[in-house]
């Protein structure tokens, strides 16, 4: 199954954080309440690891505030085996 990080960005402060991880708690889905976030760091993101389907799925599974400014990333892993397939990948773009 496809696997996609979901890097969903909210504005800082205090209250802004702390509303979007409420929002994520919230939501009750297991892959939401395991977000990390990067605002100790001053890096105003939660970042989530998904395994479903589709892009769609995945946007889906965030609360309706988040999904259009979220960005979804399908994630592959290559090993020394694929990299053949990895320079294919790239040289049709």
């Amino acid at each position: 199954m496809p696997r996609f990080l979901i890097e969903v960005p909210h504005d800082p402060g205090v209250v802004s954080c702390a509303r979007a991880n409420k929002l994520l708690l919230e939501s009750g889905s297991h892959f939401l309440t395991h977000a990390d976030f990067g605002c100790p760091d001053g890096v105003h993101k939660a970042w989530i690891v998904v395994d479903t389907e589709s892009k769609d799925e995945a946007r889906n599974m965030l609360p309706p505030a988040y999904r259009r400014q979220a960005t979804i990333v399908q994630l592959s892993r290559f090993g020394l085996n694929e990299l053949d397939d990895l320079i294919k990948l790239h040289e049709g773009r």
